[in-house]
């Protein structure tokens, strides 16, 4: 064996009797007249290479859509969550809704929310 030849050099056949006999059965049925299997056959790995692509858009824009990413509205830490569900505050633990874009606290029925207004005090001089 010669080993001035570099490894990048050599070629590997072993394989190429499986894909030569693969090749003749597609000629051998084109030229009988059962063309129609070989591309069915075709189409076939054709939809099986592509869908995984499509799939994969498809999810993105999915994502793109329905992930919503905000602040809690009561300590302000920034998390993730998906449109129209609840779920909690991982910081305060608060009950949340994803809707439109954002949270909104979920209250029970009945309960008044209100937001506290900082006044400065004046003294008024008589």
């Amino acid at each position: 064996m010669n080993q001035e030849i570099p490894k990048f050099a050599q070629f590997n056949l072993s394989g190429i009797g499986c894909w030569l006999t693969v090749l003749a059965t597609f000629m051998l049925l084109g030229a009988v007249g059962l063309n129609w299997i070989v591309n069915g056959f075709l189409i076939l790995v054709g939809f099986v290479l592509i869908s995984p692509v499509i799939g994969l858009l498809v999810f993105r824009w999915w994502l793109k859509r329905n992930l919503v990413e905000s602040q809690c509205p009561v300590c302000s830490h920034e998390f993730t969550g998906f449109n129209q569900t609840e779920c909690q505050c991982p910081s305060c633990g608060t009950p949340l809704k994803v809707e439109q874009g954002g949270f909104s606290r979920l209250t029970p029925p009945g309960t008044i929310d209100v937001e506290a207004v900082e006044v400065s005090v004046q003294q008024i001089e008589d």
